[in-house]
């Protein structure tokens, strides 16, 4: 299973005790993937969708629960993609009508439901329900990248209206939500790690949160190894290098100007970077006698690479 799928399974076992929660919750249902049918003698229906048997389940349970309202479940199967959807329907009218009211899509006065009006900001005034509003939405048109792979959390809506409110809600918890047109869609989404595991926070999905933070630490520990063995290699290639080039510049001096016309130390210095070719200036100042630092021997190797540098152009001047 997805870790996405892994997610809208918690939340789909996630069943709020509070009722005002569970409205909550059948709201951004029915907004997200829900359509109300009004047949021609303005009767009204309500049919919930989902490819995911649990969150076809949870929303059986959640009008139950709430309303005490049977509802039908519809299963479609589609041989040619090879997957199967189901609907969660209220058939009656009186039904239909009592949940939109209790959801404040229509008001209780009304007793027509050709003006709906979805995400009713009166039904998330509370944060439990906020919480419950978003989980709901999740499991009706959200869903998560595999976290060893990327970190992406996102709410696909129909309209740029939705996406906004959802988003305000998404942000009312201090997360920066954006949105993104995707053709005809509006996504709200999260890209940052931590922002995806305040989410799962939020949305009270805690098994999926400590598992995605299990998977943060092992991507970070990785990462910190891998800039420190990276940091290794380049110090390691700088400092080879450099003790190539001084060899070179060295080599040259023995070759041309010979070592008896330089200064004592500075031969000293050269023999100790022939014979010693892979030290660091730390290990060939401890081989000399006495001993000096590292800078001490930085200056004498830089003083060499100097003097080859000015022999060969008097050289090539000579030429």
């Amino acid at each position: 299973m997805s870790f996405s799928g892994k997610v809208r399974e918690e939340l789909a076992g996630n069943i709020s005790s509070a009722r005002h929660c569970r409205i909550a919750e059948i709201s951004a249902f029915i907004g997200m993937c829900g359509t109300v049918v009004i047949n021609s003698f303005d009767r009204c229906s309500i049919k919930i969708h989902s490819e995911n048997l649990l969150v076809a389940r949870k929303v059986f349970t959640l009008i139950e629960k709430t309303f005490n309202i049977k509802t039908d479940i519809s299963i479609r199967r589609n041989i040619a993609r090879d997957s199967v959807s189901y609907a969660v329907i209220v058939r009656r009218h009186k039904d239909a009508l009592r949940i939109l009211q209790a959801a404040k899509m229509i008001s209780e006065h009304e007793r027509r439901a050709d003006d709906l009006r979805p995400f009713n900001p009166l039904v998330i005034r509370q944060t439990c329900c906020r919480r419950a509003f978003l989980r709901g939405a999740f499991q009706a048109a959200g869903s998560m990248s595999d976290p060893r792979k990327s970190y992406h959390f996102e709410i696909v809506c129909s309209s740029p209206e939705a996406a906004q409110q959802i988003r305000d809600v998404i942000c009312g918890f201090d997360l920066d939500a954006k949105i993104v047109q995707r053709k005809k869609s509006f996504v709200v989404y999260l890209k940052e790690g931590s922002q995806i595991v305040d989410i799962l926070n939020v949305m009270e999905a805690h098994v999926s949160l400590m598992e995605l933070e299990n998977v943060r630490i092992l991507k970070e520990m990785r990462n910190s190894v891998n800039r420190k063995v990276n940091c290794e290699t380049a110090n390691i290639n700088k400092t080879v290098s450099a003790a190539v080039k001084q060899i070179e510049d060295i080599t040259y001096l023995r070759d041309t100007v010979g070592f008896e016309n330089l200064p004592e130390n500075l031969v000293e210095a050269a023999y100790a970077r022939l014979e010693n070719p892979d030290a660091s200036l730390k290990e060939l100042g401890e081989a000399l006698t006495p001993p000096v630092g590292k800078s001490g021997i930085n200056h004498r190797l830089r003083r060499l690479s100097e003097m080859a540098e000015k022999a060969r152009q008097e050289q090539g001047g000579l030429l």
